[in-house]
């Protein structure tokens, strides 16, 4: 049996990155040589940049995975926004009304529900961490054939070129929507606190950033998000006005804007010998929870568990039945996820009343819930 195993990480955002902090710290990390290579350049942050347009909700438990490797105190000495409530609702309540989710920090014994990242800002805290590793990191370098090494780890995102080289299949369902996203200031303090309206063509996310601002992600029918792009600054800032329900008082764009069509797809294989699919590479779903960085963080805890205990038994971490382990451990849980998104964002879009009277009764009924809403939140709260 080998002593040593080349592992290639394909993708330099989130997911990789942790998986490649995850292996340089674990308990047979010295078994291993790891290389992390992406197609694009090394990201860089800085603090005198403007907040990017790519952020990301990190739940609690994503956060002390972070800290764990050493990367999370780099966010809190940069900029980082905690929120401590969050409100849903649906169009045709208010945003205060007896049916709107309420979730408070404090009504779980937590000081937060989570934190709104900048992605560049999470890439550049594990570039540091990397840098004093033996991890070997290739940034502009194009992928054309599978690299040779025993263990291939797609994190390339939804587009992935590792699933496509190795021939894994991949089931789509797309939403009909695009996502408009941009920043804005607001006439009203944010109140660290992120807010979400479910309208018939999508729902709307606001997001609290560090410097009062928000982050809005407006998922709606491509014919309203192409409009939005073309709109001036006035006229989108009273588009997402009238959106929000006013609940934050007038919107005025204060940011770039961007768009995205959005659907969700499920890789059918998540492992083949020699190959292991993790983050958007293997699942995609839709940005309403912001679940979708907190997944793939628990993918790449879960694969980096499964290759230090195969290598600890004496078994080689590409075979295929070593990472079935992962693959058992981590397709219901996502695919779950995925659905559920899915079935919340048509559950909302329905226009029916006789649906969105039993909409208003379960949210009601979900807020007096007790065991079955402390449960919800740990979920988002990453946490067991």
């Amino acid at each position: 049996m080998k002593t040593r195993f080349s592992v290639v990480i394909v993708g330099g955002g989130l997911t990789g990155l942790m998986l490649a902090a995850l292996l340089s710290k674990c308990r047979q990390a010295s078994a291993l040589d790891i290389t992390v290579i992406d197609a694009a350049s090394r990201p860089v942050f800085s603090i005198n940049d403007d907040i990017s347009l790519r952020v990301s909700a990190i739940a609690n438990g994503s956060a002390e995975m972070l800290a764990s490797v050493g990367a999370w105190q780099a966010v809190l000495n940069a900029r980082v926004s905690a929120y401590e409530k969050m409100r849903i609702w649906d169009e045709e309540d208010t945003p205060l009304g007896a049916s709107t989710l309420a979730f408070n920090a404090a009504e779980f014994a937590a000081p937060q529900l989570g934190f709104i990242v900048e992605n560049v800002l999470l890439q550049d805290a594990l570039l540091e961490v990397l840098d004093d590793s033996d991890v070997s990191l290739q940034f502009d370098t194009q992928l054309q054939s599978l690299p040779d090494a025993d263990l291939v780890v797609g994190a390339d995102g939804a587009r992935s070129m590792v699933r496509e080289l190795a021939g894994i299949k991949t089931n789509v369902w797309p939403y009909e929507q695009t996502a408009v996203v941009t920043h804005l200031e607001t006439e009203a303090a944010h109140n660290a606190t992120a807010w979400q309206r479910f309208l018939r063509d999508g729902p709307l996310g606001m997001l609290p950033l560090a410097d009062g601002r928000i982050s809005v992600v407006w998922s709606t029918t491509p014919e309203i998000a192409a409009a939005a792009l073309e709109a001036t600054d006035e006229e989108l800032g009273g588009m997402l006005t009238v959106a929000s329900d006013g609940v934050l008082g007038e919107l005025t764009v204060a940011g770039q804007r961007g768009a995205f069509p959005l659907c969700a797809q499920h890789a059918e294989n998540y492992v083949l010998a020699g190959v292991a699919l993790i983050g958007d590479a293997a699942h995609a779903i839709h940005p309403l929870a912001g679940q979708g960085a907190n997944l793939g963080l628990q993918d790449a805890a879960e694969l980096a568990e499964v290759i230090s205990s195969a290598i600890e038994k004496g078994l080689h971490p590409g075979d295929r039945p070593v990472l079935r382990r992962y693959e058992r451990a981590r397709k219901g849980a996502n695919l779950t996820m995925l659905h559920f998104m899915t079935g919340l964002n048509r559950l909302f879009a329905t226009d029916s009343t006789v649906v969105g009277g039993l909409r208003s009764a379960g949210m009601r009924l979900f807020n007096r819930s007790g065991p079955i809403k402390e449960r919800a939140v740990k979920v988002a709260l990453g946490v067991k």
